[in-house]
């Protein structure tokens, strides 16, 4: 099962350092870049993750980033 691509670009978000998120995995959330619960109906999890610092951040809107939950160029390519 291939993710759905919430958007072909990255979600620029603010995040807070040392903060708890998790990142939709398999783009099905309201709440993009992250998790609503949506995924409880397909066999993907979401991605825990703490920010290593406070300030902007690109998360990955096409769910394809080699370096979940960042945005690597990926949706370029699909």
């Amino acid at each position: 099962m291939e993710p759905k691509i919430a958007q072909k670009g990255p979600f620029a978000v603010k995040l807070e350092a040392g903060k708890n998120y998790h990142w939709c995995a398999c783009g099905r959330s309201q709440n993009q870049p992250f998790c609503d619960g949506s995924h409880k109906v397909t066999e993907f999890t979401p991605l825990s993750f703490n920010a290593e610092k406070s300030g902007e951040a690109h998360l990955c809107g096409c769910k394809h980033t080699k370096n979940p939950p960042y945005c690597d160029g990926s949706h370029a390519k699909l």
